[in-house]
Parts: structure tokens; sequence; C-alpha cells
């Protein structure tokens, strides 16, 4: 079985993934983040073909306590954050551990 890939944030930050053919975004305007983005997350974490949560670093700023320790501790689907601040490191390691290989591995 196939894991998809879904992404959660604004308008402008999913739809660079639509684009890119990722068929399961969650929009949720920047004006609306403090209420909505909880249930967006709560959505996708019970999505059972989700294996990867894409979302903009910043807005788990946005996200409650229980929310943001729920998509932060999940083994799977496996979060992974994009842009803002230094906790947005890690991406090699995060798509590690979301898919089990290093995909960034050189061949010797």
């Amino acid at each position: 079985m196939s894991q998809e890939i879904a992404v959660i944030g604004s308008p402008d930050f999913t739809t660079g993934f639509r684009l890119a053919g990722v068929r399961k975004c969650e929009n949720v305007p920047d004006e609306q983040k403090d209420d909505d983005l909880d249930d967006a997350v709560e959505r996708v974490l019970e999505d059972e073909d989700v294996g990867i949560i894409v979302m903009y670093n910043d807005d788990l700023d946005h996200l409650s306590r229980n929310a943001r320790t729920a998509v932060e501790t999940s083994i799977e689907p496996t979060l992974v954050t994009l842009g803002g601040g230094a906790g947005s490191g890690g991406l090699r390691d995060q798509i590690k551990r979301a898919i089990g290989i290093d995909l960034m591995e050189e061949e010797d």
C-alpha cells in the first residue's frame, strides 16, 4: 500500500504541492489558523492513507498543545516541517524516519 503525502497550511503554502501532484491538501487561510488548524491536523492524522504530513514550521505555533503534541509525536504519519526557524532542520532525518530509507545517501 502506498502512503500519500498530505499538506496542511495556507493556500499559498499548499498550492505548490498541489501543482506537484499532492492530492491531499488542507487549506487553512492565515486569518483562520487559530480556529481551524487543529481540525485540519486531526482530519489528516485520522486518514489511514497518509504517511507524511507536511506543514510550514511556524504554523505549529497556531496549534493547541494537544494537537501539536499529537502531530509531533506521531510515527505514522510522520510530520515534516518546512521553512521557519531553527526547529525546521533535519528534513533528511524526518524523511528517513518516515519511509525507512535514506534517499540522499551517497553510494560508494
